[in-house]
């Protein structure tokens, strides 16, 4: 049965032909081609500046992939943070978020390699911030599945082997007017920090949240109902 998924691309040219191997392999999922199925963010993060760029539509018969979804119910936030964990350079500010890095990987960290695509949160600036804090024992384990809902920042679909490389299909190319989406792109962000900072850190449930400091202490891994 056929699968077809419609993908967006930001970026600052028109991209008919992604390739394998190519790009940044410090992005949250590693080495790959980063899509979402919003054509809104896609024109968002096409517009890293005011000069805008391009949202590029492709086609994907995802049917024969395999396709690791890290927000179905077989993952939870903690497995999303290992993987980002495993691939983007974290601020580490004391020994507990040292320590926590290290345990994440053991404990929850997900065997991406044999998956043709990854579907998951998108780690811009404000979430990247929120998973830091998680780290470094500022907020809880709840307060951060929560953050992550913040400023709608959405899902991103990312290539990750040759044959999902093979499958993907160009359709069009937009042009994006950088000073509206620009704009909009640092408005989303801002608003999912200043929600953040409003409500989500100050929300804390002394008798019932846990935190990474927890998690060390008490030894909790995957499964462990006390993360649900």
């Amino acid at each position: 049965m056929e699968n077809i998924v419609t993908l967006y691309h930001g970026s600052s040219s028109i991209i008919e032909r992604p390739k394998f191997g190519k790009g940044n392999p410090r992005n949250d999922y590693g080495l790959g081609f980063y899509c979402t199925e919003s054509i809104e963010l896609a024109r968002e993060w096409a517009s890293s500046d005011r000069a805008g760029g391009y949202a590029n539509t492709y086609s994907l018969d995802a049917s024969s992939l395999y396709v690791l979804n890290l927000s179905d119910g077989a993952y939870g936030i903690l497995n999303w943070l290992a993987v980002l964990i495993d691939n983007r350079t974290f601020l580490i500010d004391n020994p507990i978020a040292s320590e926590a890095k290290e345990y994440l990987a053991a404990w929850f960290l997900p065997d991406v390699s044999a998956f043709d695509a990854i579907v998951g949160y998108r780690a811009d600036d404000s979430y990247f911030t929120f998973a830091q804090d998680f780290l470094n024992n500022t907020i809880s384990v709840r307060q951060l599945g929560r953050a992550m809902l913040l400023g709608l920042l959405g899902k991103q679909f990312v290539l990750k082997s040759e044959k999902a490389f093979r499958l993907i299909e160009f359709v069009e190319s937009e042009a994006v007017d950088g000073e509206v989406y620009y704009a909009k792109r640092r408005k989303r962000d801002m608003d999912a920090r200043a929600d953040y900072l409003d409500r989500e850190r100050h929300t804390a449930r002394i008798d019932s949240d846990i935190y990474m400091i927890d998690i060390l202490r008490q030894g909790m891994r995957q499964g462990d109902a006390r993360l649900q």
